[in-house]
C-alpha cells in the first residue's frame, strides 16, 4: 500500500476529502518525526512504538572490493510492533505466544 491507497482508505472509512486526509497523514507522519528526531518515543497502542536509538561505530567490509572500512555512531529510527499488530499478521505466532503464557 503506498501513500496515495492509504489516503483513498481514509477518504472512504471516514467520510473525508482527499485534501484533508492528505493534510491529516502529514501531520501525523510531521509528529512522529519532530518527536523521534527530538529523542521522545511515540508509542500508538495497539499498532507500535517509534523511537530513536543510538548505534555504535563498527567495522564494516567494502562488498565490492572486501576491504575494511570505518562506519560511525549514528543515531537512527527504530519502529516495534504492537502486541495486537503482531497478533494480526501472525495470528499463529499470537496463540503460541498465549498458551505459552498461560502455562506458566
Amino acid at each position: 500500500m503506498n501513500r496515495a491507497e492509504l489516503i483513498e482508505k481514509l477518504v472512504s472509512k471516514n467520510e473525508l476529502s482527499k485534501a484533508l486526509a492528505g493534510n491529516v497523514l502529514d501531520t501525523l507522519i510531521e509528529t512522529i518525526q519532530v518527536a523521534v528526531k527530538k529523542g521522545d518515543s511515540v508509542t500508538l497502542v495497539g499498532f507500535g512504538t517509534f523511537k530513536s536509538v543510538k548505534r555504535a561505530a563498527r567495522t564494516g567490509k567494502n562488498p565490492s572490493t572486501g576491504a575494511a572500512l570505518k562506519i560511525p555512531a549514528g543515531t537512527v529510527p527504530k519502529f516495534t510492533a504492537g502486541s495486537k499488530f503482531k497478533a494480526i499478521v501472525d495470528p499463529k505466532a499470537a496463540a503460541r505466544k498465549a498458551a505459552k503464557a498461560a502455562a506458566k
